[in-house]
C-alpha cells in the first residue's frame, strides 16, 4: 500500500524548529541532557510510556496496539561532535566546539515525527519501541544500553535505524543485506628511546628515526598482508615526539585507525601492527608497546530485515535500492545488532545547497527530507506489525 507523504507535511514545521533548536543546542555524548528532557516531554505529551537513563541518558518510548507480542524497535542518535561549526545559520550552535555536524537533530526530529503519526495510526498491532541513544560519536551508547538491559527491558523482533546521508541525493533510501558499515579500531604505539643531544645520536636510540621505520611498514599492511578480495583501510593519523631542534627526544607517539568488515582480517592487521613494532623495537634498541582498541564492530544488516525494510522504503519512495559497497566510516548502531537482528539504511539528503558531508564544519541536516524519513519509519511499522502478519 503506498503512503503519501504529504500525511506527514503537517508536522514538518513544529519538528523543524525543535531540529533547528536542538542544533543551536548541542550536546556530547553522554551530556544530552536538555535534548533527552525534551525528547521525554514530547513523547510524554503523546501519551506514550516514557523510560528516561537507560545507559546514561538514553530514552525510550513505547506505543501499544492490541494484544500482538510482536515488536520492533525503532533507533535514533542523539549526541554532537567536539568541533567548531562554520555555517553561519541563524540557528547554528550557540556552545563553542559542539555542533551537530553528523545530522543526529534530524534524526531525533523524524523519529518523533513518525511517533506523532503512529499514536494515531490504528493500522498495526504490537509494540514499538521508540529508541533515543546516547553517545554514537565514538563512545559507544548503543552498548552502554544495550549493557543496562535495553533489549531485556524493551524486547524488540527486529531494529531498525535511518542516517542521513549527503552522499545520496535527496529523496532516496539504499541499504544492503551484510556489511554496511566498518568496525572501528583505533591503535596506539609509544615508542621509547633514551633521548639526548642530537650531535651525538650514537649515544642514544633515536625514537624518531623508529617512528619513521614503522610508520613506513605499517602502510605496507593492507597491501602485503591482507588478500586483495578483502576490503580493509589502515591510517596512520597522528605522530608526537619532540620539542627542540637539537634534542633527540626520548619518547614518540604514533597513533592511527583500522576500518574493515571481517574480524579476520582485523585480527591479521593487529598481530602484524605487533609483529612489526617488535621488530623495530628490536632493530632499533628502542622500546615500543602498542594499544589496540577495537571499539566499534562492523555493522552487519540481517539479510531478511534488510530486505524488509526495502520493501517497506519502497511504499513511501521511488528512489529505493540496494548499496551496492559498504562505508568504511563506522556506527554503533552495529551493537543493537550484534543483539537483535535489523537493518541500517541510508537516507539521502543532498541538494545543491546541503552537499557538505558528515563531519564537515559546514554541514547541516537537510529538513526537506523529514518527511521520507517519517514515512519510512512509518512504512516498516505497517509492514513489520501489520495485522495477522
Amino acid at each position: 500500500m503506498r503512503l503519501d507523504l504529504t500525511a506527514f507535511q503537517p508536522l514538518v514545521p513544529e519538528l523543524t524548529r525543535l531540529r533547528r533548536d536542538i542544533h543551536a543546542h548541542p550536546e556530547l555524548g553522554f551530556a544530552e541532557h536538555r535534548t533527552a528532557g525534551l525528547i521525554a516531554q514530547a513523547l510524554g505529551n503523546l501519551g506514550l510510556d516514557v523510560t528516561t537513563g537507560i545507559g546514561g541518558t538514553g530514552v525510550v518510548g513505547v506505543l501499544r496496539r492490541g494484544g500482538s507480542a510482536r515488536s520492533i524497535g525503532l533507533r535514533a542518535d542523539m549526541d554532537a561532535l567536539p568541533f567548531h561549526e562554520e555555517t553561519g545559520l541563524p540557528y547554528a550552535s550557540t556552545q563553542p566546539g559542539t555542533f551537530h555536524g553528523c545530522g543526529h537533530d534530524g534524526h531525533v526530529a523524524m523519529l518523533l515525527g513518525a511517533a506523532q503519526h503512529l499514536v494515531n495510526d490504528d493500522s498495526f498491532g504490537g509494540t514499538v519501541n521508540f529508541i533515543f541513544q546516547p553517545a554514537e560519536e565514538g563512545q559507544a551508547g548503543a552498548r552502554a544500553m544495550i549493557e543496562d538491559g535495553l533489549f531485556d527491558r524493551f524486547p524488540c523482533d527486529r531494529v531498525f535505524a535511518l542516517h542521513n546521508w549527503p552522499d545520496l541525493p535527496a529523496g532516496s533510501i539504499r541499504t544492503r543485506a551484510g556489511p554496511i558499515m566498518a568496525s572501528a579500531d583505533r591503535f596506539e604505539i609509544v615508542i621509547s628511546g633514551q633521548g639526548g643531544h642530537a650531535a651525538m645520536p650514537h649515544q642514544t636510540p633515536d625514537a624518531i628515526l623508529a617512528a619513521c621505520d614503522l610508520v613506513q611498514q605499517l602502510n605496507t599492511i593492507v597491501a602485503r598482508r591482507i588478500p586483495a578480495t578483502e576490503a580493509a583501510v589502515l591510517s596512520v593519523t597522528q605522530i608526537h615526539g619532540g620539542h627542540a631542534h637539537n634534542v633527540i627526544p626520548g619518547t614518540v607517539t604514533i597513533m592511527g585507525t583500522v576500518r574493515t568488515f571481517n574480524p579476520a582480517v582485523q585480527d591479521r592487521i593487529e598481530a602484524s601492527i605487533r609483529a612489526m613494532a617488535s621488530g623495530v623495537a628490536l632493530s632499533s634498541e628502542t622500546t615500543i608497546t602498542v594499544a589496540y582498541d577495537r571499539y566499534y564492530p562492523a555493522t552487519i544488516n540481517d539479510a531478511d530485515a534488510a530486505a524488509a525494510a526495502l520493501r517497506a522504503c519502497a511504499a513511501v519512495c521511488d528512489d529505493v535500492a540496494i548499496a551496492p559497497d559498504p562505508a568504511f566510516t563506522s556506527e554503533d548502531f552495529a551493537f543493537m545488532l550484534q543483539a537483535r537482528p535489523g537493518a541500517y539504511l541510508w537516507l539521502g539528503q543532498k541538494t545543491p545547497d546541503k552537499a557538505a558531508a558528515l563531519h564537515h564544519p559546514r554541514y547541516d541536516f537537510n529538513d526537506d527530507v523529514l518527511t521520507l524519513g517519517i514515512g519510512c519509519f512509518v512504512a516498516l511499522i505497517h509492514q513489520e506489525l501489520a495485522p495477522g502478519a
